[in-house]
């Protein structure tokens, strides 16, 4: 069925809800399109952070668009999400994929390729091993490389991978790592700081058993938000979201205290 035979509207007339319900029902190619058509800008954001890294902006944006499809097929508007939130990571993805597999062309010397390609296993199995996060020297060692080797491998590979803010790094020999997120000074953690007890007892009061879980591992255990999802078995992406959430109630609660 065509979504001309739906209405009497044109199909510019209809919302992005509405589209996303139709397409659901249907998934009408024409649907589709214009769905992809009003996003696209979603797509165009994301490759401007990923240009003067050896690939044309042309060919990055195909695969972003490509990425913006699939999303428009696999969205389910009934869970509740906002598209943008469930795009991004998809398009992120298509765009990393394309990296990993055309990215190498930059011709990065071949021993430096495979060094990097070792060096996500090495760090894991150390870090697992060490309970720490490994030293380079300790990464050399353990994949019979030389230090410089190492870095060189480590810069090669950061061109191409999409960093976490949860990523720690060795703080020039002090006891505690240094996270990404720390250098970067994310305004959405200020709340860790509130020594207002009683704001945060009233926001913990509504929350669901589920948000407290998160909250508790996330902003008292500092865990990260693969450790929270594999504890409560959701993805990565839904304790992001949820963590988003928790926040903003922290901040809405703040203002209204402030008044």
């Amino acid at each position: 069925m065509n979504i001309r035979d739906l209405s009497e509207k044109k199909i510019s007339e209809y919302s992005n809800s509405e589209l996303f319900h139709k397409y659901k029902e249907n998934k009408d190619i024409v649907i589709r399109n214009e769905l992809v058509q009003r996003y696209l800008k979603i797509a165009d954001i994301l490759v401007k952070k990923y240009i003067n890294k050896g690939i044309e902006y042309d060919d990055l944006y195909q695969v972003a668009s490509l990425g913006l499809i699939k999303a428009v097929e696999r969205f389910d508007i009934n869970k509740g999400f906002e598209f943008s939130s469930f795009a991004t990571p998809t398009i992120l993805g298509e765009i990393k994929r394309y990296f990993r597999d055309k990215g190498w062309a930059i011709r990065v010397p071949r021993r430096i390729q495979e060094t990097s390609q070792k060096l996500q296993a090495a760090k894991e199995k150390l870090s697992h091993e060490l309970q720490r996060n490994p030293k380079v020297h300790e990464i050399a060692e353990y994949l019979n490389s030389t230090e410089e080797e190492i870095l060189q491998a480590m810069e090669a590979s950061s061109v191409f991978e999409i960093q976490s803010i949860n990523q720690a790094y060795d703080n020039d020999g002090k006891d505690k790592d240094l996270k990404l997120e720390e250098a970067i000074g994310l305004q959405d953690y200020n709340f860790r700081k509130l020594e207002n007890q009683d704001l945060i007892k009233k926001v913990l009061e509504n929350m669901t058993p589920i948000e407290k879980e998160i909250f508790v591992e996330r902003f008292l255990h500092q865990k990260t938000q693969v450790e929270i999802a594999g504890k409560i078995q959701v993805s990565q992406m839904t304790v992001s979201r949820m963590e988003k959430k928790i926040i903003g109630r922290f901040k809405d609660e703040l203002i209204r205290s402030e008044k």
